[in-house]
């Protein structure tokens, strides 16, 4: 193999912040939407958004309470959260720096420039008169260095890398968001709230950009079991579990010494075709989230003991 492990582990970690501040991003636009659709006495408030990137412990170690104003923070600004948006992309900017000379000039430009607009503008987030411009611009920003990237460096083992360190990422985003969001789908919801339960489905489909592509595939009104075929199971959905593995794959495929981490991937693949989601309870589908997410942890250290 041509390529330096160090290269290898500063692209592969690129894409991972990259895809994680996007992904924050995201999933902060949709909180907000959510919260003025829903009526006032549904209480879903802002601790969700804590728990789907497994910060809660640490979030009450530095703040009272979790209202909008704390979780804001925490997730965009706070440089004491290693996940917060800011952290992401000031890590997605030490690692691009480091490798100036294997990607292209226009990526390392991009990818700093979001860097600083993202600090500069930070305090703008808290208000939600603002908070919408500044989070779409972090994921305009991250969609255009992997445009970029995509039209602009070779198609090598670095590019390999990459694609791998985007889709872990993913999909490891793809199943925290599906279990705590829906976890907190309310399953006592009294009658005369069941409109509202679907509302939640589509903010999970909308937390992934997948309402739209959804709808086109699945023609009828928005169920439980339909929401998690679609974002587990669909082999053509860029943002659905299986579809990072298929993409994961390929890579694999690509380079050398590959039989190991091959295997705990095609064996993680198969386990999830096999799955019939319909029949899962919230506890069963918990459960099942937990495995795939110790998958998708397995296959990153195989990757990183073998390559890096």
């Amino acid at each position: 193999m041509t390529m330096l492990s160090r290269v290898a582990n500063r692209i592969y970690w690129m894409a991972r912040y990259l895809e994680r501040a996007e992904n924050t991003a995201r999933l902060i636009n949709v909180n907000t939407h959510l919260l003025l659709d829903l009526p006032k006495k549904v209480r879903l408030g802002w601790e969700p958004i804590v728990d789907i990137t497994s910060h809660r412990d640490y979030f009450y170690n530095l703040y009272e309470e979790a209202d909008e104003r704390n979780v804001i923070r925490f997730m965009v600004s706070d440089t004491r959260n290693h996940g917060s948006i800011l952290n992401s992309l000031h890590m997605a900017r030490e690692n691009t720096r480091t490798i100036r000379d294997i990607i292209p000039r226009e990526v390392w430009e991009q990818v700093n420039t979001l860097h600083l607009t993202t600090k500069t503008n930070a305090k703008s987030v808290i208000t939600q008169r603002h908070r919408y411009d500044y989070l779409r611009s972090v994921i305009l920003g991250v969609q255009t260095i992997s445009g970029m990237l995509a039209g602009t460096m070779t198609h090598n083992e670095g590019y390999d890398f990459l694609r791998m360190g985007r889709n872990l990422e993913r999909a490891d985003m793809t199943t925290r968001i599906i279990d705590v969001r829906s976890a907190t789908l309310l399953p006592d919801m009294p009658e005369d709230l069941t409109p509202f339960e679907n509302l939640q489905w589509v903010s999970v489909l909308k937390s992934l950009t997948a309402y739209q592509m959804y709808r086109r595939e699945i023609r009828q009104r928005i169920r439980r079991a339909d929401v998690l075929k679609f974002l587990l199971q669909e082999e053509r959905f860029p943002r659905s579990f299986y579809h990072a593995l298929c993409q994961v794959n390929t890579c694999l495929n690509n380079l050398p010494r590959n039989e190991k981490t091959l295997q705990m991937l095609t064996k993680l693949q198969t386990k999830l075709l096999q799955t019939k989601l319909q029949e899962f309870d919230q506890q069963k589908l918990h459960v099942f989230i937990d495995g795939l997410q110790l998958g998708v942890i397995r296959i990153n250290n195989s990757i990183s003991e073998n390559y890096f």
